[in-house]
């Protein structure tokens, strides 16, 4: 059997990515940076051909911001490209080039699978270790870029690949259980209007980043029209490529910088409220499971330490799972003792359930006991 040359364990699966591009987010980033370069550019060549003053440093930040651009889409899939997933007896290794991380296979609390929208079969495993809380507090994650059939390869980090069929992200999620799986208990979180309310430092941080951008925005909107004019009444005619360059500038920053404060303030107020309508949460004799749209939690039972019912508003309650792991408990991202702040990905918690009663008592049992209740 072929043996892994860090630990000198047996290699249980190793494999590619099956999807080598950037994240949707290095997306972003690489369209601002083109966008920023090419409204530089439109500046610099106003001020050459109108002003007649140096330009240089315009088009250096220009240039600069293109090949920013460019790496922040080429770079990943160099990484990418070059990279080899290892699962050992013990570990599960991601090797970029060279670099390498690792984490204990029985240290990982639970796994997050974000399937892609262009492939069905593929997609990230992001494998999350319980970590302690206070002083010590941190997060441990190795993510899996761009697998085939995510869900396999997170059955086989956990074990249970003879039991879990091979899924897609377009299938739902009962029909992707392992062999003697079945549902006990499910929910969807109910809407409400204070899921629109910010909590926490990331989000409150978020909201203060898109009002400065925001406003930035509308005061450069409000004087572009009158700086336009004078610009024109200063011998510059409209119809002029000049004219046209530094309308384009001005109007591109402009809209640069509203789009990125209403992304901020979806990304902070509307996206957790939304998203609502599109989470359920499911709990089987093995596993709690919780989807939202492309973005699925894994989590063994048999990790669930203790369960706190916190009670809200209307009769409704957040179940929080308080994990263990070998020198750790309670999972960083998790919220497990009552934390507000709220984070872009999925949290081991029920969040807005009525039955908090029925779905505690049945997580403190035994899994292999569910009915039991």
């Amino acid at each position: 059997m072929l043996r892994d040359s860090l630990f000198g364990e047996r290699i249980v699966w190793t494999g590619r990515p099956a999807v080598i591009q950037p994240s949707a987010f290095q997306r972003s980033l690489a369209v601002v940076a083109f966008i920023a370069s090419g409204i530089t550019l439109s500046f610099a060549m106003v001020v050459a051909l109108v002003l007649h003053a140096p330009f240089g440093g315009l088009l250096l930040f220009a240039f600069w911001s293109a090949a920013i651009g460019l790496a922040t889409l080429q770079v990943p899939r160099l990484l990418l490209a070059r990279a080899r997933y290892v699962v050992t007896e013990l570990h599960v290794i991601a090797i970029y080039g060279p670099f390498r991380r690792t984490i204990e296979r029985r240290a990982i609390s639970f796994a997050r699978i974000y399937w892609d929208a262009d492939r069905p079969d593929a997609g990230d495993v992001e494998l999350v270790r319980a970590v302690p809380t206070g002083a010590l507090r941190r997060r441990l994650m190795l993510r899996l870029v761009g697998v085939h059939h995510p869900d396999r390869v997170w059955a086989i980090v956990r074990g249970a690949e003879r039991l879990a069929p091979r899924g897609a992200g377009d299938q739902p999620l009962t029909q992707r259980l392992d062999v003697g799986e079945h549902v006990v208990w499910s929910a969807q979180p109910r809407e409400q209007l204070r899921r629109y309310v910010p909590r926490g430092q990331r989000e409150w941080g978020l909201l203060a980043i898109a009002a400065f951008v925001l406003a930035a925005g509308v005061r450069m909107g409000l004087g572009a029209y009158p700086a336009l004019l004078r610009v024109h009444q200063g011998g510059l005619a409209i119809a002029s490529p000049t004219f046209a360059l530094l309308a384009f500038g001005m109007g591109s920053t402009v809209l640069l910088l509203v789009s990125i404060g209403v992304y901020l303030v979806y990304d902070a107020v509307i996206r957790s409220g939304y998203l609502v309508r599109h989470t359920r949460y499911l709990v089987t004799n093995k596993r709690v499971l919780i989807q939202r749209r492309s973005e699925e939690l894994h989590l063994d039972r048999k990790k669930i330490l203790d369960v706190i019912d916190a009670p809200k508003a209307d009769g409704l309650h957040d179940v929080f799972l308080v994990l263990d792991g070998p020198r750790a408990r309670a999972a960083a991202a998790s919220g497990a003792f009552g934390e507000i702040s709220r984070g872009p990905h999925l949290r081991p918690v029920f969040e807005a359930v009525e039955d908090a009663e029925g779905v505690s008592a049945i997580l403190r049992l035994p899994p292999e006991l569910p009915h039991a209740a």
